[in-house]
């Protein structure tokens, strides 16, 4: 097993810490670190909701129906072909 320490422990890493960095610093490191792990959040809850528009829309493509924002979804694997109706872009 690890080691996990106790209060004694605690107190000492926290007391080489301020030495470290200084009473004047920590609280400037703090507000960074919470900036950081807000913004990281963000990220992360952005790219679950970009996967999840991903998976909404190749069962979409799979089935045939639009997609929830109501706008059809286009197979861009296949290219046209000049024998096929429609506008080419």
């Amino acid at each position: 097993m690890g080691f996990l320490p106790g209060g004694a422990e605690w107190i000492l890493i926290a007391l080489v810490i301020l030495l470290l960095f200084g009473f004047k610093k920590l609280p400037d490191a703090a507000r960074s670190l919470g900036k950081s792990a807000r913004v990281f959040k963000s990220e992360v809850n952005e790219m679950k909701e970009e996967d999840r528009q991903r998976e909404e829309a190749k069962k979409a493509r799979e089935t045939g129906t639009p997609t929830a924002d109501g706008n059809a979804v286009i197979d861009e694997a296949k290219p046209r072909t000049d024998n096929q109706s429609g506008p080419v872009s």
